[in-house]
């Protein structure tokens, strides 16, 4: 082979090789606040169902969805903001806004009736939408969705997940825990 075909090769080899390397690091592992983020308060967002009671006060007590917009259309006071706040945090909202002329001094209590949802995609038995459920892991919730296909990559999946506001994708083990609203993509396993 000529020196001219000898770095022809050379350079078409080292071209192959960053395209692989390429292409097996196109999802990172998660990083620290994506873990971080599963030790936190849990916050709010569209499509969490809440029970909403307030003391003694059987007509303003009862269960409320968060709507798309992120609100709580609540009686007397309207819409509340409920996106990413806490629960503790929307008990105080509401109570403030029930004492401007509504009630003297307000007792509320918030629960999740139902989280949102999470979601399944990939190398699993059955795709879709799920309930989720709290101390939920990959694992559980891969199990739900029929199970691994027999090309899934069992070790790690993906996982998408708004964090502080901003939709950020990570690599995890399939023990890690889920939270609601997370989307899971399990891979094909390369060999």
């Amino acid at each position: 082979m000529s020196t001219a075909g000898t770095k022809i090769a050379r350079a078409f080899g080292i071209a192959l090789m960053a395209a692989l390397a390429g292409a097996c690091t196109s999802y990172q592992p998660a990083p620290k606040s994506f873990s971080e983020a599963t030790i936190q308060p849990y916050r709010l967002d569209s499509g969490d169902r809440l029970r909403i009671n307030v003391f003694e006060q059987p007509s303003l007590s009862g269960t409320y969805t968060v709507d798309q917009a992120g609100y709580v259309a609540f009686p007397l006071i309207g819409a509340v903001p409920s996106r990413g706040h806490t629960l503790p945090e929307l008990e105080g909202m509401i109570a403030a806004k029930l004492r401007e002329g509504y009630l003297k001094d307000p007792d509320v209590t918030i629960e999740v009736d139902r989280y949102r949802s999470v979601f399944i995609m990939g190398e699993v038995g059955q795709a879709g939408q799920y309930a989720y459920v709290p101390g939920m892991t990959v694992q559980n919730a891969i199990a739900v969705a029929g199970g691994f296909t027999p090309r899934a990559n069992q070790l790690n999946a993906d996982i998408t997940r708004k964090v502080n506001g901003r939709i950020i994708t990570g690599r995890v083990p399939i023990t890690d825990p889920v939270l609601a609203g997370d989307t899971i993509y399990v891979r094909e396993r390369l060999f």
